[in-house]
């Protein structure tokens, strides 16, 4: 197998639950290959550092190998390696820590108005896309 399409091995790969996640990302410029916006039918090849934007953070990925099934998650490491830089964990840890909402004890509910705010600062469609898994990049030695 020389070649696979991009769709496919996304999905296979587990890094989108499904072929169809797949597809929209790509047809939305979320997928992305040496900084070019891709089509879900472009073949890819071993050695391709794919980067797959999911706001705020652009993960890369490079191609191990090839594979058009999907796979136990236990047997992705051996068809791509994540080359995500640790700038791009640093956005994730900030976005994540200014995301939360301290409220004081005893404020009771948030109110309507309250609401709004939260969901306009933390809009569900950016954390939502159809990823497979959460990605555990802590050092395991």
């Amino acid at each position: 197998m020389n070649d696979v399409r991009i769709d496919k091995w996304l999905w296979a790969t587990r890094i989108f639950k499904t072929r169809t996640i797949a597809v929209e990302a790509c047809k939305k410029n979320r997928i992305m290959i040496n900084g070019v916006n891709i089509k879900p039918s472009r073949m890819i090849k071993v050695g391709e550092i794919i980067q797959v934007r999911k706001p705020p953070v652009t993960y890369s990925f490079k191609v191990l190998a090839l594979t058009e099934r999907r796979m136990g998650a236990k047997l992705v490491s051996e068809y791509l390696e994540n080359v995500t830089p640790p700038e791009e964990y640093e956005i994730l840890e900030m976005n994540r820590i200014s995301g939360f909402v301290n409220r004081a004890k005893g404020m009771g509910r948030p109110t309507k108005k309250d609401r709004r705010d939260l969901e306009e600062f933390a809009d569900p469609e950016l954390y939502d896309d159809g990823f497979d898994f959460d990605f555990d990049f802590e050092d395991k030695e």
